[in-house]
């Protein structure tokens, strides 16, 4: 473990670190010094095996299911009994889905929100009123470029990064005279685990029902998969190094939002947007919370 001066080491609390981003951040971040809380649902059963994993390592492991509400405050309040303090959140949690978008019926969009939305809500709001107290820390919100740049087929997922987006981005304003940060980062595709979960439609006879259009995103899917295996494949811990740099970047000096990997024309919206929507602040008389940078 690489040493640091004791007002650089944080107290770091990220979801959905069972595997993926969420697993590799928790120890890129327990490897530069900090003390991770690795959490996970289920880590006395079918995540055992990842959490044991992870306790090897010296990473503290919680149980924190983002859908249930008391198994979040639980949790931030345990991670507060050992700790005393949080000063970094990472929601990471998340789940996919792809397919023709009239095929998922409205329960899986409901279990999709609860996840990539209300879960991140849920748990950003249990830890907010100590960093609040504190006058200080980062909520990091793991979005998608599918947050600014719609593909096809894939839009229920693509409209939880968009709500991910506007959320993240009236906090930022909210908490920005108050010692809190909140950045967003943008992976494009990467070869996760998430993929290979990635939310089904539960009712493939309508695609069927689109004809050749109904097949595209099959044919998609199987290319990003063999993409992923190709030896140019893109590799996800970028994504943890980027969270690393936000989480190693000063207080007020972090950028609110972080592109990783191919942008497909995120960055140009990114771009385009930030003084537009700069502007509007402004327009309200509320340009002094403005205080992140754009990208």
């Amino acid at each position: 473990m690489t040493n640091h001066p004791s007002s650089d080491r944080k107290v770091i609390l990220i979801t959905g670190a069972s595997t993926g981003f969420g697993r590799d951040t928790a120890e890129t971040l327990h490897a530069a010094g900090h003390r991770v809380f690795a959490s996970m649902r289920d880590i006395a059963g079918r995540n055992r095996a990842h959490a044991q994993a992870l306790q090897a390592l010296a990473i503290e492991v919680l149980e924190l299911d983002v859908t249930d509400q008391a198994s979040v405050d639980d949790a931030v309040a345990l991670l507060l009994r050992h700790a005393g303090r949080i000063d970094v959140l990472v929601n990471n949690a998340g789940i996919a889905s792809a397919g023709v978008s009239e095929s998922f019926t409205t329960e899986q969009v409901q279990a999709l929100f609860d996840v990539n939305v209300f879960g991140v809500i849920r748990t950003t709001q249990a830890v907010l009123p100590t960093l609040r107290e504190q006058g200080r820390g980062l909520v990091i919100n793991v979005g998608s470029i599918l947050g600014r740049i719609t593909f096809p087929f894939f839009g229920i997922y693509g409209a939880s990064k968009f709500a991910l987006e506007a959320w993240s981005d009236s906090l930022r304003y909210e908490l920005s005279d108050l010692g809190v940060d909140v950045a967003l980062v943008q992976p494009s595709a990467y070869p996760t685990s998430m993929y290979s979960s990635v939310q089904q439609p539960a009712q493939p006879e309508i695609a069927q029902a689109y004809g050749k259009t109904g097949e595209i995103p099959g044919a998609m899917f199987q290319h990003f998969m063999s993409v992923f295996r190709s030896p140019e494949a893109p590799q996800p811990h970028d994504v943890a190094q980027a969270i690393a740099k936000l989480v190693a970047t000063p207080g007020g000096q972090r950028v609110a939002r972080t592109i990783v990997g191919a942008p497909f024309g995120a960055d140009v919206v990114n771009a385009n947007t930030a003084p537009a929507q700069a502007a509007t602040v402004r327009a309200l008389g509320l340009g002094h919370l403005d205080v992140a940078a754009a990208s």
